[in-house]
């Protein structure tokens, strides 16, 4: 029962440390994502604001390159929170950033999305990773309170049965003893 009781914990123990590993990932990941998003707004928040000549090209690339990137590792995340039409913006915007932020209208931007709805996608995809944050730390603490409580049962566990075998032992020697 005591080896039985010791190779639960172990076993809970293991599950427990992939669990840890796998929220410290997925936090690290999203801390990056909401951080480049953060920064991708700030960059179109000087532009939204109306300087529309003051975002350099690199800029609107890196802000560009930033949400293709985050749209292709978070898609499932972000499957309910953006639209089909959101998505086709937004993979028109990657294509072709420059289009959107012109200070003179193109013959694309005549039909082009305005920027604000650029800014509101990524305002929107930084707050569902923030939401996905919350959520996966809620759950975070939720496991580490349930192994605490199942460690410190098994540790009850074992040593009932340490302190059982240490009982009958001294009744074995004592019998063993009377015997002889």
């Amino acid at each position: 029962e005591k080896a039985s009781n010791q190779a639960s914990l172990d076993q809970a123990t293991a599950i427990r440390e992939k669990q840890l590993a796998a929220f410290n990932a997925e936090e690290k990941d999203l801390l990056e994502s909401i951080s480049a998003l953060k920064a991708a707004i700030t960059v179109l928040s000087k532009h939204h604001g109306g300087s529309l000549l003051q975002v350099s090209r690199s800029k609107l690339l890196a802000v560009a390159a930033t949400l293709q990137h985050e749209l292709q590792k978070h898609g499932a995340v972000l499957d309910g929170a953006l639209t089909r039409s959101e998505r086709r913006l937004a993979a028109a915007f990657v294509q072709a950033p420059a289009d959107y932020f012109d200070a003179a209208p193109t013959f694309k931007q005549s039909y082009a999305p305005q920027s604000g709805e650029i800014f509101g996608i990524l305002r929107q995809m930084k707050e569902t990773f923030e939401s996905n944050l919350g959520a996966s730390q809620k759950e975070e603490m939720a496991s580490q309170k349930a192994y605490g409580e199942l460690k410190a049962a098994k540790e009850q566990e074992i040593a009932a049965g340490q302190e059982q075998l240490d009982t009958k032992s001294g009744e074995l020697a004592d019998t063993d003893a009377k015997n002889a």
